[in-house]
């Protein structure tokens, strides 16, 4: 198969991306790039072609579980949560924006343990 080929695309994918592609040109983006952005959107949504054959061996448990953890993720980044598990994994100029938002005293001398500890006390 081809490069680019969209032979391993369910109907309703390819539907999907038509969809996606008509309303980008609506928007004013040209044909090409609008093809370009709506295939990518529907291997985003859906992993890429689901109609079988060769590829990565994906069980569609695992592939909803990827798109739906991708989903979350990026629904916490519009809401400006940061992506970290925890304040530890954050830099120090991070953390001095967070202690800086809750208005924490002794912010700019203050060393990445005794930000993590000001910043969690001030939770």
């Amino acid at each position: 198969m081809a490069r680019g080929s969209k032979d391993k695309y369910t109907d309703k994918q390819k539907r999907k991306a038509e969809h996606i592609e008509d309303s980008y040109e609506d928007k004013g983006l040209s044909k090409d790039e609008a093809e370009s952005r709506a295939w990518a959107t529907v291997n985003k949504q859906s992993g890429g072609g689901n109609a079988g054959g060769s590829g990565q061996q994906k069980s569609s448990k695992a592939k909803r579980e990827s798109r739906e953890g991708s989903a979350r993720r990026a629904a916490a980044s519009r809401r400006g949560v940061s992506r970290k598990q925890s304040l530890e994994e954050e830099t120090v100029a991070e953390l001095r924006r967070m202690a800086r938002a809750k208005d924490i005293h002794g912010r700019s001398s203050m060393r990445k343990a005794e930000l993590v500890k000001a910043l969690k006390k001030a939770a």
